[in-house]
């Protein structure tokens, strides 16, 4: 079974980032994370995104479509990636989930994929 494991972080994790201090060791946690799961093989596909200060939100009400450019104010965490894997079960995708680096500054969110529909 496929579950999407999904990243979030904090204003503060998203900012190590750019951090030159922060960031070789915020990167060197993500790069051992995402270098152990390819390694077991669980991993089947995934990116992580670009700072959310380049998100574009997009929103249609009464027909009207309405384009907001960046994060929300209020938006506590942001989307930092997401990867999919392939486990034998939830509790397997749980225990690879809380090894991400923003699993104790943020949180991971963890979703069974969907298979797409078939045709009639």
């Amino acid at each position: 079974m496929q579950f999407m494991i999904v990243f979030k972080e904090t204003d503060a994790e998203v900012a190590r980032k750019d951090d030159p201090t922060a960031a070789p060791a915020y990167w060197g946690a993500w790069g051992a994370y995402m270098n152990a799961m390819q390694d077991s093989g669980i991993m089947v596909s995934g990116n992580a995104l670009q700072p959310p200060r380049t998100a574009t939100h997009i929103r249609v009400e009464g027909g009207k479509r309405q384009v907001q450019d960046g994060p929300f104010a209020d938006t506590y965490e942001h989307l930092g990636g997401y990867v999919i894997v392939k486990a034998d079960s939830l509790d397997e995708a749980l225990e690879w989930a809380s090894r991400a680096p923003c699993a104790s500054a943020g949180s991971v969110e963890v979703r069974p994929v969907l298979p797409p529909p078939t045709a009639a």
